[in-house]
């Protein structure tokens, strides 16, 4: 006779939640019950160490699912450890051990079983009691090893529930069968391929056979033994003449659902690379092969396995808004039960393109999203994946083909990193690539600078870009170039954000060549000439400030330049012409005008002291008062000519290239003057000073 319980207080309030409270989420009924199963299989599996004879009564260890549409009820069965009457009491009327306990806890501390309380129904695993998310009644029949008889536990998630000792039953030598009936909204679980699905997502790596099991009826012809009988015992029946009928025949089809068995669980030394293959497609869905793998198990502070992917290509979406793709594209397991993918606590977003799979034995397996953002067991665990990602890119890079794929695929990641991961900084630099005024069409890594620096060299230089052959050209590096020393082109968008952050590599200050407390090597002949130079030229650079005003912070003589008459270099701190040019083509950029022009570049005309131009602009300024027409637009043509040489935009395109224009008419007629062109073409001075008269004295320069 079926004797009555009553549950335990926290889980009747459990219970009262699950049936009352609407929950989107109830496909994870299923991976509670799978993965109360395989517990009890691993008991089974430890037991059958020390005892040889435990699997005797049911070798085999498996868990099967058995959809029962025509009664609309569902099967899990297990052929684990079992429970006796006592355990049955114990495990399922009173609070469980894992995650339960918490969930309830923060049911107490939400006080009102309103939207919170919605939102964390199934966000902690209500282990077995999940299953009153999809059904009205709980059937449960279970057989321990050591016991002789059958308990029938029953529930129609009230405040009580019956244990009773039953008949053995058929197929159940030891282990546990949960019968759940399901609710009328429910059926789905019912169907195959929901239940397929569901496996493959939150269960494929259980360490244990998953049967979906169904039973197809079809009909047979047979003998009609009742007419067989009725007839005379002694007459011979002719074998044509036998009636026959058609009988209903159920069959069984057993279907393995986890096929697929966890590789990160194995060593990888037992692994081919045709595994490691065919488990990455179906990770992934990606057609390609991938281009590296790291398979890693961490013992001690903590027991984690886990494989990264690094894909041949990067992903369309890569570096879209958070929202519109995932943060990451890793797999949290625990004990080899899927908990949930996307977890932005999990890999940094510089890392979003790594695939793979992190399984844990120490997080707890009914572990909330809210949980995991405050649990550091979490944290550790991202600092090995970082780790294990940089070990993976190190040997990458012994490999010159293949790193040379993985860095034109996710090189704006690693700069990404650089910006954003402090702590790991100095190991993303030595990953770094670049093209250079020596290396031609290969890359070379900042170690690789380092070791062809020249030795009275102390700094390492570089210069920012659209394009690699307008920087090798560019006139902020022709005495660099000359000296013999080497300088980087960096021609990504992100270099720049990187290398505002690197600012030394190996106690080696990075440069920029552009900004004007550039420091170039001089000899002390060379340091001489240069101060008369400066003082020869003293009254031209000023006069030359006063016609540009503040388009300019200074003009200055120039230590860089050998063949250009003049360039523009920006301040230390603050954007560069390429760093501007970013800003203002960004979607918001022009909408913050006061950022924006606090950070324009403040801008010095640097003079080529040997330049042809700059002599003769010398000899028509002698007197900073007595400036010529001559001399004023010179200056303002050799201020936006460098504008454009050093990377700049110009204000006015259209006046600049007229004035161009201009220029070309005057230089290919013999006949035409200025004044024939002056009603179509603006003078140059109209550019720096409105106020100036418009006759233009272009004619004058030869």
């Amino acid at each position: 006779m079926a004797q009555q319980y009553a549950f335990n207080a926290d889980i009747t309030q459990l219970m009262s939640l699950i049936i009352n409270t609407f929950y989107s989420n109830k496909e994870i009924f299923l991976r509670e019950l799978i993965s109360n199963a395989s517990d009890a299989l691993s008991k089974a599996n430890i037991a059958s160490i020390s005892d040889s004879s435990y699997l005797d009564s049911e070798p085999e260890l498996k868990i099967n699912i058995i959809p029962l549409p025509e009664t609309k009820q569902l099967i899990i069965e297990d052929t684990g450890c079992g429970m006796t009457q006592a355990e049955l009491i114990e495990n399922l009327g009173t609070l469980a051990k894992s995650g339960t306990r918490a969930f309830i806890e923060r049911i107490n501390e939400a006080g009102d079983a309103g939207a919170d309380v919605q939102n964390m129904i199934g966000q902690f695993g209500v282990g077995f009691y999940s299953a009153y998310l999809v059904a009205t009644k709980v059937d449960v029949w279970s057989k321990a090893n050591d016991s002789d008889s059958t308990y029938h536990w029953s529930s129609e998630a009230g405040s009580s529930f019956t244990v009773e000792k039953c008949d053995p039953v058929e197929g159940l030598k030891r282990g546990t069968r949960i019968l759940l009936t399901l609710k009328k909204d429910q059926l789905e679980y019912l169907e195959a391929n929901r239940i397929k699905e569901l496996v493959k997502k939150h269960s494929e790596y259980i360490g244990y056979p998953i049967n979906l099991v169904t039973y197809t009826e079809t009909e047979e012809e047979v003998a009609d033994e009742e007419d067989a009988a009725a007839k005379n015992d002694e007459e011979v029946v002719d074998e044509t003449e036998k009636k026959t009928k058609l009988q209903k025949v159920k069959t069984q089809d057993a279907q393995l659902l986890n096929a697929m068995k966890p590789l990160w669980t194995r060593k990888p030394e037992d692994v081919t690379e045709e595994e490691y293959s065919a488990f990455y497609k179906s990770l992934s869905q990606d057609w390609q092969e991938h281009l590296a793998v790291k398979h890693f198990h961490m013992e001690g502070q903590l027991d984690v396995r886990g494989l990264l992917y690094v894909p041949k290509a990067a992903a369309n979406d890569m570096f879209e808004a958070q929202g519109k793709r995932k943060a990451n594209q890793i797999k949290l397991y625990v004990r080899r039960v899927f908990i949930m993918e996307d977890c932005k606590d999990l890999m940094p977003e510089w890392l979003s393109f790594i695939r793979g799979i992190v399984d844990s034995e120490d997080l707890p397996l009914s572990i909330s999203r809210e949980a995991l953002q405050h649990d550091k067991i979490l944290r550790v665990i991202k600092r090995t994946l970082v780790k294990k990602c940089l070990e993976l890119f190190q040997e990458l890079a012994e490999n010159k083909d293949d790193y040379a794929k993985f860095y034109e695929a996710f090189s704006k990641n690693l700069k990404l990193g650089i910006h954003e991961d402090t702590a790991n900084r100095e190991k993303l630099a030595d990953l770094l690539r670049y093209n250079s005024t020596r290396s031609g069409n290969e890359m070379i890594s900042l170690q690789d600078y380092l070791d062809n620096m020249k030795p009275e060299q102390k700094s390492i230089y570089y210069i920012i870009g659209d394009n690699k052959a307008a920087l090798a050209n560019s006139p902020f590096i022709e005495v660099l170039k000359k000296k013999g020393y080497e300088v980087l082109l960096m021609t990504d968008a992100m270099d720049e954000y990187c290398i505002t952050q690197l600012k030394d590599y190996k106690d080696c200050k990075l440069v920029d060549c552009s900004k004007d407390d550039l420091e170039i090597p001089l000899s002390d002949d060379e340091k001489a000439s240069k101060q008369a130079q400066k003082a020869e030229l003293e009254v031209l650079c000023r006069v030359a400030k006063d016609v540009l005003g503040d388009k300019v912070e200074k003009v200055v003589i120039s230590d860089r330049l050998s063949q250009q008459p003049s360039a523009i270099s920006t301040a230390a701190f603050g954007w560069s012409a390429q760093m501007a040019k970013i800003m203002k083509n960004q979607p918001l950029g022009a909408g913050n005008d006061m950022m924006y022009n606090f950070m324009q570049p403040k801008k010095t005309l640097e003079l080529n002291p040997d330049h042809t131009i700059v002599k003769s602009l010398r000899g028509r300024v002698t007197d900073a008062s007595n400036i010529d027409k001559v001399a004023r637009d010179s200056i303002w043509l050799l201020y936006e000519t460098s504008l454009l040489t050093s990377g700049f935009e110009l204000d006015e395109p259209t006046s600049y290239a007229s004035r161009i224009f201009k220029l070309i008419a005057l230089g290919i007629s013999d006949d035409l003057e200025a004044d024939d062109v002056a009603d179509d073409v603006p003078g140059l001075e109209e550019a720096g000073d409105e106020e100036m008269e418009e006759e233009n004295v272009l004619e004058e320069i030869d």
